[in-house]
This record gives structure tokens, C-alpha cells and sequence, in this order.
């Protein structure tokens, strides 16, 4: 009997041998794999169509990509975000003014461009203009709050790639859509996260659909950065905005200190979560656009990758005990 149990230990110690080194092979082919970039003489003089280039990721990418070789094409919202952004990048580099919900000013974008680009097409497209909008208890909140990140960063992102989409697919290039962690994970309330959501379903459809015509769909989930997006002054003055407005039912369902504390709470956070370094999302647009095997998906910042994203797989009730810890306890829910 002794010897049979030794016998079976061993066959199990080498099935879990055999299991770990075919799993470090796997890992080392999937890393030579993804650094596995395509030839950079080819790519040099490919056009990339980038929106959201006034600041933040956008502005950054524009002129990062500009100076590998790409013929970078960057949709600035104000005349003073293109100005700064031609100030600072070669003479190839072009800049347009877009905006991502005017369907006709974007038509007219894509016959420039498809004028630029020639029969070459759009080697790549990246979608990254967004904006916050309100964030603050649902119960604060009207139909309007959530309507301009709704219409930015979901119709708007769609908006763009449908008018784009004969470019790219003639130059089975690349979509980068950039989303965020707030797409997998509810970090806030108001419109960001629902049109974030919205925009992680539309890009998993569009990479299928794509898929017959060798164009490659990604997108970058970044956590936490410090951008105009995240401004907490404008962000707790619109949120004093709204509160001022409230009935006096709810105002004392929160309690007047409520503002206060909750500013407390998001500086914690910010200070726990925020990266500083912007070239990480830039870094996986990068990989996107030069990659022989692109990601299907990206996670930028350290919180991404170690909080939000495995947040976003756990149990719901881990869920909402891990993120219910950075809302402020209410003074009276029951007052009227």
C-alpha cells in the first residue's frame, strides 16, 4: 500500500512539473510574441487620425507619435489646443477642429482626410476625446447631467469610427478605442461610467465584426491620471452646483456635511490611486499601432492592474464593499 501511494505522489508531482514548464514556455512565446513589432520603415508615413489632441493622453500621443514617423492627423475641439499643438511637434504633423457630436462637421473631417491619405488609407484610428460630466449621488442628478458624456465618449466614439471605418478598412489598419477602468468598474456615479460601459461593448462588437477584414480593434482601460478629466476643483464645483439645487428632503438625507467629508474621501483616494506619468497610455497606444499581435485589451497605471481590474472580476459583494468604503455615510436616509 505504501509503495502505491508513493507511486501516485510522484506521477502527480511530475503532471504539476510538466504543467508549470509548459506554463513558463507559454509565457515567454507570449512575450516574444507581443514585443513583436511591425517593420518601423513600413509604418513611417502611415496616417493616424487621433482625437481629444488638446491635452491629456491626446496631446501627448500626437506629438509622441509624430516624432516615430507617423503622419499624425490630431482633432482638437478649440483653435488654442491646435495652435499649442503645431507649436510643439514637426511640420508633417496636422491638426483639424472637430467635434465628436456634430455629425456633419466629423463628415467633413473625413473627406479631408480621405484626401490626405489617399488609397494608402487610415493606418490607424484612435479614439480617445472624452470628458467627465457630473459626477454625484444618482439621486441627485437629471436626465441632462447624464446626457454630454453619453454623447462624447459613446455616440461621439461611435460616431467617428462608423464615418472612419472605409479608411481603415482599406488600409487594414488599427482602432484604438480608449475607455477606462470606470468601463468595468462603477468608480463613480453620474454619466462617465455608463458611457464608459457602453463604450467597452462597442468596441468587443466592432473587433468581431472586423475581424474578416484584417482590421485590429483594441482598448486601453487607463486607471486613475492626472488630466484636465480629473480636476477635482471643477469637479466639487460643479457637485456644490447640484447640491445647491436640491430639494431640502434630500440635503438633509446627506447631511450638510456631507460635501466636506466626501471631498475627504476622493482626496484619499487621488492621493492613493492617481498616476503621474501619462506616457504609460501612450506607451500602449504605441504597442497597438506597432504591434505584429496588438492586445485585444490595455490596463495603464498601476491601480488598473492591481485594483480596478481584478475589482472588476470579483464577487458583487466584494464589489460593493470595496467600493461602497469610499462613500460617505448618510446623516439621515429616512428624513422627509
Amino acid at each position: 500500500m505504501t509503495v502505491g501511494v508513493n507511486d501516485d505522489n510522484s506521477q502527480d508531482m511530475g503532471m504539476l512539473y510538466y504543467v508549470l514548464l509548459w506554463s513558463i514556455i507559454c509565457y515567454f512565446w507570449w512575450k516574444w510574441r507581443a514585443g513583436e513589432t511591425l517593420n518601423s520603415l513600413q509604418l513611417q508615413g502611415n496616417y493616424v487620425f487621433i482625437t481629444g489632441c488638446d491635452s491629456g493622453f491626446g496631446k501627448l500621443a500626437a506629438r509622441a507619435l509624430d516624432a516615430k514617423g507617423f503622419r499624425v492627423i490630431a482633432a482638437c475641439m478649440t483653435e488654442k489646443g491646435a495652435e499649442e499643438l503645431k507649436a510643439s511637434a514637426s511640420d508633417k504633423l496636422q491638426t483639424v477642429l472637430m467635434n465628436v457630436t456634430d455629425t456633419e462637421n466629423i463628415k467633413s473631417v473625413v473627406e479631408k482626410v480621405k484626401k490626405d491619405v489617399g488609397e494608402n488609407g487610415l493606418w490607424g484610428l484612435i479614439n480617445n476625446a472624452g470628458i467627465m460630466g457630473p459626477s454625484a449621488p444618482t439621486d441627485w442628478l437629471n436626465i441632462e447631467h447624464y446626457r454630454a458624456p453619453i454623447e462624447v465618449n459613446l455616440l461621439g466614439l461611435i460616431n467617428v469610427t462608423i464615418n472612419f471605418l472605409p479608411l481603415v478598412k482599406k488600409a487594414k489598419g488599427r482602432i484604438i478605442n480608449v475607455t477606462s477602468v470606470g468601463g468595468v468598474v462603477p468608480i463613480c456615479s453620474g454619466g462617465y461610467c455608463p458611457s464608459k460601459y457602453g463604450a467597452e461593448a462597442f468596441n468587443d462588437s466592432l473587433r468581431q465584426d472586423m475581424k474578416p477584414f484584417g482590421v485590429k480593434v483594441c482598448c486601453i482601460e487607463p486607471g486613475l491620471f492626472k488630466t484636465g478629466l480629473s480636476d477635482k476643483v471643477r469637479i466639487m464645483k460643479e457637485k456644490r452646483l447640484i447640491w445647491n439645487n436640491l430639494s431640502p428632503d434630500i440635503q438633509r438625507q446627506y447631511g450638510e456635511n456631507y460635501l466636506k467629508d466626501d471631498a475627504v474621501k476622493k482626496e484619499h483616494l487621488v492621493k492613493l490611486c492617481e498616476n503621474i506619468d501619462l506616457s504609460l497610455v501612450v506607451k500602449c497606444m504605441e504597442h497597438a499601432l506597432m504591434s505584429k499581435h496588438p492586445q485585444t485589451r490595455y490596463s495603464a497605471g498601476l491601480d488598473a492592474k492591481l485594483l480596478w481590474l481584478p475589482l472588476s472580476i470579483m464577487p458583487t459583494f466584494v464589489q460593493d464593499y470595496v467600493l461602497m468604503k469610499n462613500k460617505v455615510k448618510l446623516l439621515n436616509p429616512n428624513a422627509s
